[in-house]
Protein backbone atom coordinates (compact mmCIF):
# COMPACT_ATOMS: atom_id res chain seq x y z
CA UNK A 1 0.00 0.00 0.00
CA UNK A 2 1.45 3.10 -1.10
CA UNK A 3 1.07 6.54 0.58
CA UNK A 4 1.65 8.98 -2.02
CA UNK A 5 -0.45 11.80 -1.93
CA UNK A 6 -1.46 11.76 1.31
CA UNK A 7 -0.28 13.73 4.13
CA UNK A 8 2.01 12.42 6.77
CA UNK A 9 1.17 13.04 10.54
CA UNK A 10 2.77 12.92 13.33
CA UNK A 11 3.32 10.13 15.48
CA UNK A 12 5.65 12.17 18.59
CA UNK A 13 4.25 14.62 20.44
CA UNK A 14 8.00 16.84 20.31
CA UNK A 15 7.93 17.17 16.48
CA UNK A 16 4.26 18.38 16.47
CA UNK A 17 5.07 21.08 19.36
CA UNK A 18 8.13 21.98 16.85
CA UNK A 19 5.88 22.30 14.34
CA UNK A 20 3.36 24.21 16.36
CA UNK A 21 6.21 26.86 17.20
CA UNK A 22 7.63 27.09 13.88
CA UNK A 23 3.61 27.72 12.34
CA UNK A 24 3.64 30.22 15.00
CA UNK A 25 6.95 32.23 14.22
CA UNK A 26 5.23 31.55 10.32
CA UNK A 27 2.31 33.71 11.27
CA UNK A 28 3.61 36.51 13.43
CA UNK A 29 6.56 36.80 10.21
CA UNK A 30 3.23 37.67 8.15
CA UNK A 31 1.83 40.00 10.55
CA UNK A 32 4.73 41.76 10.49
CA UNK A 33 4.87 42.22 6.91
CA UNK A 34 0.88 42.66 6.79
CA UNK A 35 1.54 46.09 7.12
CA UNK A 36 3.93 46.58 4.60
CA UNK A 37 2.48 49.07 2.22
CA UNK A 38 2.96 48.57 -1.90
CA UNK A 39 5.91 49.54 -3.42
CA UNK A 40 3.91 50.94 -6.13
CA UNK A 41 2.09 53.38 -3.69
CA UNK A 42 5.06 54.20 -2.11
CA UNK A 43 7.44 55.21 -5.13
CA UNK A 44 4.13 56.99 -7.09
CA UNK A 45 6.19 59.79 -9.28
CA UNK A 46 2.83 61.83 -9.11
CA UNK A 47 3.13 62.04 -5.21
CA UNK A 48 6.92 63.56 -5.43
CA UNK A 49 7.18 66.72 -4.79
CA UNK A 50 8.77 69.78 -2.66
CA UNK A 51 7.57 70.52 0.51
CA UNK A 52 6.72 74.20 1.14
CA UNK A 53 7.90 74.94 4.47
CA UNK A 54 10.32 73.12 7.27
CA UNK A 55 7.25 72.41 9.38
CA UNK A 56 5.19 70.91 6.13
CA UNK A 57 8.38 68.49 5.47
CA UNK A 58 8.51 67.96 9.21
CA UNK A 59 4.71 66.91 8.82
CA UNK A 60 5.70 64.62 5.83
CA UNK A 61 7.95 62.74 7.59
CA UNK A 62 5.90 62.18 10.51
CA UNK A 63 3.21 60.50 8.63
CA UNK A 64 5.20 59.06 5.79
CA UNK A 65 6.96 57.05 8.42
CA UNK A 66 4.29 55.97 10.29
CA UNK A 67 2.60 54.71 7.17
CA UNK A 68 5.44 53.32 5.19
CA UNK A 69 7.15 51.74 8.56
CA UNK A 70 8.00 48.38 7.19
CA UNK A 71 8.90 49.38 3.68
CA UNK A 72 11.49 52.21 5.44
CA UNK A 73 12.84 49.03 7.67
CA UNK A 74 13.33 46.72 5.05
CA UNK A 75 15.35 49.70 2.98
CA UNK A 76 17.30 50.29 6.22
CA UNK A 77 18.12 46.80 6.45
CA UNK A 78 19.11 46.05 2.70
CA UNK A 79 21.36 49.15 3.17
CA UNK A 80 22.92 47.44 6.19
CA UNK A 81 22.83 43.82 3.92
CA UNK A 82 24.75 45.33 1.38
CA UNK A 83 27.13 47.13 3.10
CA UNK A 84 28.02 44.05 4.94
CA UNK A 85 28.82 41.91 2.04
CA UNK A 86 32.28 43.21 1.73
CA UNK A 87 32.85 41.73 5.08
CA UNK A 88 31.67 38.26 5.08
CA UNK A 89 32.51 38.13 9.42
CA UNK A 90 30.66 40.92 9.54
CA UNK A 91 27.59 39.59 7.90
CA UNK A 92 27.68 36.28 9.13
CA UNK A 93 27.63 37.94 12.60
CA UNK A 94 24.98 39.98 11.45
CA UNK A 95 22.56 36.82 10.27
CA UNK A 96 23.39 35.09 13.51
CA UNK A 97 22.39 37.74 16.12
CA UNK A 98 19.14 38.32 13.95
CA UNK A 99 18.54 34.92 14.41
CA UNK A 100 18.93 35.09 18.16
CA UNK A 101 16.89 38.35 18.33
CA UNK A 102 14.07 36.46 16.56
CA UNK A 103 13.69 33.01 18.00
CA UNK A 104 14.59 34.80 21.69
CA UNK A 105 12.56 38.17 21.51
CA UNK A 106 10.24 38.60 18.89
CA UNK A 107 8.62 35.04 18.15
CA UNK A 108 8.47 33.61 21.91
CA UNK A 109 4.94 33.83 23.56
CA UNK A 110 6.00 32.58 27.05
CA UNK A 111 8.53 33.99 28.81
CA UNK A 112 12.52 32.55 29.08
CA UNK A 113 13.40 29.86 31.24
CA UNK A 114 16.97 29.20 31.90
CA UNK A 115 17.59 26.75 34.68
CA UNK A 116 14.09 27.02 36.51
CA UNK A 117 14.24 30.65 36.61
CA UNK A 118 12.23 32.94 34.58
CA UNK A 119 14.08 35.86 32.70
CA UNK A 120 12.31 39.28 32.33
CA UNK A 121 12.15 40.51 28.77
CA UNK A 122 14.07 43.58 29.65
CA UNK A 123 17.03 41.59 30.62
CA UNK A 124 16.63 39.62 27.01
CA UNK A 125 15.93 42.77 25.46
CA UNK A 126 19.63 44.15 26.97
CA UNK A 127 21.59 41.00 26.79
CA UNK A 128 20.60 40.74 22.93
CA UNK A 129 21.55 44.43 22.48
CA UNK A 130 24.78 44.23 24.41
CA UNK A 131 25.98 41.27 23.05
CA UNK A 132 25.24 42.06 18.98
CA UNK A 133 26.74 45.47 19.54
CA UNK A 134 29.81 43.77 21.31
CA UNK A 135 30.25 41.17 18.54
CA UNK A 136 29.68 43.50 15.25
CA UNK A 137 32.47 45.33 17.27
CA UNK A 138 34.56 42.68 17.37
CA UNK A 139 34.83 42.54 13.42
CA UNK A 140 35.80 45.80 12.84
CA UNK A 141 33.03 46.85 11.05
CA UNK A 142 32.02 49.32 13.14
CA UNK A 143 32.53 52.72 10.85
CA UNK A 144 30.59 50.49 7.90
CA UNK A 145 27.52 50.08 9.81
CA UNK A 146 27.13 53.39 10.98
CA UNK A 147 27.64 54.62 7.46
CA UNK A 148 25.80 52.37 6.22
CA UNK A 149 22.64 53.46 8.91
CA UNK A 150 23.33 56.84 8.18
CA UNK A 151 22.67 56.45 4.42
CA UNK A 152 19.15 54.79 5.61
CA UNK A 153 17.98 57.39 7.73
CA UNK A 154 19.51 59.69 4.64
CA UNK A 155 16.96 57.72 2.23
CA UNK A 156 14.61 57.30 4.47
CA UNK A 157 14.23 60.72 4.85
CA UNK A 158 14.72 62.30 1.32
CA UNK A 159 12.13 60.24 0.64
CA UNK A 160 9.49 60.85 3.22
CA UNK A 161 10.04 64.55 2.97
CA UNK A 162 9.48 64.83 -0.98
CA UNK A 163 6.66 62.14 -0.42
CA UNK A 164 3.07 63.64 -0.42
CA UNK A 165 0.88 62.24 2.45
CA UNK A 166 -2.54 63.78 1.04
CA UNK A 167 -3.25 60.44 -1.32
CA UNK A 168 -2.19 58.33 1.35
CA UNK A 169 -5.45 57.62 2.73
CA UNK A 170 -7.55 58.15 -0.05
CA UNK A 171 -6.10 55.79 -1.97
CA UNK A 172 -6.60 52.76 0.40
CA UNK A 173 -9.99 53.95 0.87
CA UNK A 174 -10.43 53.92 -2.96
CA UNK A 175 -9.40 49.97 -2.66
CA UNK A 176 -5.99 50.01 -4.25
CA UNK A 177 -4.33 48.29 -1.35
CA UNK A 178 -4.60 44.82 -0.91
CA UNK A 179 -3.53 42.41 2.08
CA UNK A 180 -4.84 42.52 6.00
CA UNK A 181 -3.30 46.20 6.35
CA UNK A 182 -5.93 47.91 3.87
CA UNK A 183 -8.97 46.89 5.73
CA UNK A 184 -10.42 49.43 7.68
Amino acid sequence: MTTYGTIPTSSSPGSSAKFKFLSRAKERIKEGFGVRRPWKLMFNIRSINFPGNISEAISRVRTNVAYFRMNYAIIVLMILFLSLLWQPISLIVFVVMMTAWLFLYFLRDEPLVVFNRTIDDRVVLILLGVLTIVFLLLTDATLNILVSLLIGAAVVLVHASLRRTDDLYAEESAGLMTGPSSSS
